[in-house]
């Protein structure tokens, strides 16, 4: 399975097409506190950081929150996102195999990837959990038709 083809299942909400995935973004000026508040409102797990909306700068995980209030106490909270979040972002393409994305995000230990165009510019993200949901379709398909050529039908 593509990463287009995850992207779409996740916009299936009864809206068809890519388009129908809204990007979640933060600028980097914003605090960790606005972000806490946004990762829990959204009810996701990391915030894609763009002072533009369209091209990642970074990447703020809960993760990440947690670790610098574990350190540093709740005075952190009001430390801009720019300083703590992962300037190194991952990403892929549309592209890109469900089972290179889970190899990527397993060696890298992180849980969420910017999908980005040839310009850089976003059109998604996906989660661990959508490149597995992709790999156990790509399995269950794999043995419906190896089933299918065993019985003969």
């Amino acid at each position: 399975m593509l990463v287009n083809q995850m992207l779409s299942m996740k916009s299936n909400s009864g809206k068809p097409g890519i388009e129908a995935q809204t990007i979640v973004t933060i600028r980097p000026d914003a605090t960790l506190a606005e972000a806490a508040k946004m990762l829990s409102e959204k009810r996701i797990g990391a915030v894609v950081v763009s002072e533009d909306g369209r091209k990642p700068q970074g990447i703020l995980s809960e993760r990440d929150i947690v670790r610098q209030l574990g350190a540093h106490g709740p005075d952190v909270l009001s430390t801009p996102i720019a300083e703590v979040m992962t300037r190194d972002v991952q990403t892929c393409t549309m592209g890109d195999d469900a089972l290179v994305i889970l190899e990527r995000m397993t060696q890298g230990r992180f849980r969420h990837l910017p999908v980005v165009d040839g310009d850089g510019n976003m059109l998604g993200v996906v989660s661990i959990g959508d490149a597995v949901s992709g790999r156990l379709q790509e399995l269950a398909a794999e043995k419906e038709a190896l089933t299918g050529m065993i019985m003969g039908t």
